[in-house]
């Protein structure tokens, strides 16, 4: 198995970096690794998650508590993911990201706090974790993902995989890794620069639209030779409101020099901070329901009112027409059922297309 914590130091526990207690090793976790729990123990984790045994039912429960999910990215969506899911009765969850907890980390992380200021944001998160859920099996691991560690970074049968990477050629060697090895994958496109909360959508990456990184990352799966399949959180908010912050002029002349790492993006997004979370609690709700086998049906709004209004206005003038020259009741249709009509049974396109 990958030594995932090679090539990082030791994790040290609650902010004490002075006192160099470092953190225990993760064991790996996988679809197969046992919970075991005493009956007083069934009994607590069974209250704890009452409210979602009255929701899911016992078998949907049993499906939830016994898969193994793999977070990848513990930022701002991804830890909100990780977190709802495991508060939700997942036992089994591996966390992969290379980065650490900063402060400017604390407007968006799930469980970071300033003592974890400077420790990988994975060890933050388990140690959170093991509050909530002592039981439950955490495996942290501080690595950068990348298409050489995938078969060992994504090992274990994992139920799903949860992609909160905001590095475009990362995310799409896991996306392709996912689709080519027939591994369930939700990917969250990007929440920074966005404060509209009634725009977060999901769909498939074959049907979003507005949003510029969705489009990229459609467009380059597609060379990939990806047309759908993957399902994605985005938002359909229009871009322009706020901008990239600038480079300061001492990095300007060279700003590759300032990465983080090689081709990861210089420039800082800024990010409301309840957008990421937003977006990971979506994306850890619809992980759950499919996991639970409990049905939804996301539906797009794409925000085309105008689009019906005028398709209406056309429908009424020719059935205006026809019952004058035939005669006859006319259709009748108000705008809502225009777009009805349009999206849910034509979805979206015309008879010749």
């Amino acid at each position: 198995m990958f030594d995932f914590d090679s090539d990082v130091e030791p994790a040290y526990i609650g902010g004490d970096l002075d006192s160099k207690q470092p953190a225990p090793a993760s064991q790996v976790v996988t679809k197969h690794t046992q919970v075991l729990l005493t009956p007083n123990e069934e009994a607590l984790v069974r209250e704890q998650l009452a409210r979602h045994y009255a929701f899911f039912g016992e078998k949907g429960m049993a499906q939830v508590r016994d898969s193994f999910v793999v977070v990848v990215g513990a930022g701002g969506v991804g830890s909100w993911a990780a977190m709802m899911l495991l508060r939700s009765g997942v036992q089994r969850i591996r966390i992969i990201d290379f980065d650490q907890v900063t402060l400017s980390s604390l407007n968006r992380h799930a469980a970071a706090t300033r003592a974890n200021v400077g420790i990988p944001k994975v060890t933050a998160l388990k140690m959170n974790f093991a509050e909530i859920a002592p039981h439950a099996r955490v495996e942290a691991c501080s690595s950068l993902f990348s298409a050489e560690n995938a078969p060992d970074l994504l090992a274990g049968e994992p139920d799903y995989v949860l992609d909160c990477i905001d590095n475009m050629d990362t995310k799409l060697e896991l996306l392709a890794y996912c689709s080519h090895n027939s591994i369930q994958v939700i990917s969250a496109m990007g929440a920074g620069m966005k404060s509209d909360p009634s725009r977060v959508q999901i769909a498939d990456i074959s049907d979003t639209f507005e949003d510029p990184m969705s489009r990229t990352v459609r467009r380059r799966l597609k060379m990939l030779g990806i047309q759908s399949g993957v399902k994605v959180v985005y938002s359909i908010e229009k871009p322009g409101k706020v901008q990239l912050l600038s480079l300061a002029d001492s990095q300007k002349e060279s700003p590759g020099d300032f990465s983080v790492l090689p081709d990861f993006r210089v420039r800082i997004v800024p990010v409301l901070g309840t957008m990421p979370a937003m977006f990971g609690i979506a994306m850890g709700t619809h992980v759950l329901t499919e996991l639970a086998s409990f049905p939804t049906e996301p539906l797009a709004t794409k925000g085309r009112h105008a689009l019906y209004v005028r398709l209406m206005r056309d429908l009424g003038n020719r059935e205006q027409r026809r019952s004058q020259a035939e005669g006859g009741a006319q259709l009748q249709m108000n705008t809502d059922d225009c777009g009805y009509v349009l999206e849910e049974i034509w979805h979206g396109k015309s008879a010749l297309s």
